[in-house]
């Protein structure tokens, strides 16, 4: 398989969204950002993406044939057995890359981390499998990032507080209300707008935020407006206004997750997530975010 095929089936631009979601739920949990778990954690979550997205093509791959014909898999680029045992295989090393990390590392936590691992992939195996017609998958999707939130607080702490599933359940709001768009994304419109309420919870609590810590209005203000241009192109609804929507809001998950260190005062570690919500929108230009 090329490197180009590769980049392709697994949506890397989107990356650096995971790695801002793992220093969120890790800050969350009231870690370090120099635990050396983290390094093992950042790969696993990594591999648990491009998995995902490689399987989400192998999965599907007879739709893909009819609306995205220049997908690698319809195309001839790439075989679909070979994508499917690509997938299987990072998500099974990203499994024991958590299982040396909570077992073996110094300061692991036990089986935790790999016993969420085994939760995660079950989440995407389920997604990918029944995602098309089914009006539950957004939460699914949700469930998948909630998972990457608390595989990442429970691989470096053994008491996470309530801040950690606090965090979980605002992000999966978002993905709720970003998988919702992503769902119509060959419709070239938007049904119903009553799912995209979803994404003003974490607008909301980081208003709460802010009235906490006036250091977090910068980073509200960021993903709030960056929330505003998502919608904007799905309102307006011209050509590839959708597909624009989804890539938008796929990188503002790294801007919620900013507002989420902040939660934690950490200045530093929300930096980094604004930076990576930037890394993100650099790479969506070389490599297609959906």
């Amino acid at each position: 398989m090329r490197l180009s095929v590769a980049l392709r089936l697994g949506r890397v631009s989107n990356l650096p969204t995971v790695w801002t979601n793992a220093l969120a739920g890790t800050a969350l949990a009231g870690s370090s950002l120099f635990d050396m778990r983290l390094v093992a954690v950042l790969v696993a979550l990594s591999l648990f993406y491009v998995g995902g997205m490689f399987l989400n093509d192998a999965c599907d791959a007879d739709i893909d044939a009819i609306e995205r014909p220049e997908r690698p898999i319809p195309s001839g680029e790439v075989g679909r057995s070979s994508v499917y045992f690509w997938a299987y295989g990072m998500m099974a090393g990203s499994v024991l890359l958590l299982f040396v990390a909570g077992m073996l590392l110094p300061g692991g936590t036990g089986a935790m981390p790999a016993i969420c691992g085994i939760v995660l992939t079950a989440l995407i195996v389920l997604y990918n499998a029944k995602h098309k017609n089914n009006p539950l998958s957004p939460l699914i999707m949700g469930l998948c990032r909630v998972m990457v939130y608390l595989t990442a607080g429970i691989a470096v702490s053994t008491s996470p507080g309530p801040s950690l599933f606090v965090g979980a359940v605002l992000l999966a709001a978002y993905l709720i209300g970003l998988t919702y768009v992503a769902k119509q994304e060959n419709l070239g419109r938007v049904e119903n707008m009553w799912p995209l309420l979803f994404l003003a919870a974490p607008v909301i609590f980081g208003l709460t935020v802010v009235a906490h810590d006036t250091n977090a209005l910068p980073f509200w203000c960021l993903f709030a407006g960056w929330i505003v241009v998502g919608l904007y192109f799905i309102r307006r609804r011209g050509p590839g206004d959708i597909p624009r929507a989804v890539v938008s809001l796929i990188a503002g998950i790294a801007l919620l997750d900013a507002v989420m260190i902040m939660s934690t005062g950490n200045l530093l570690w929300a930096a980094l997530a604004v930076a990576g919500f930037g890394l993100t929108l650099l790479l969506q230009k070389f490599v297609a975010g959906t």
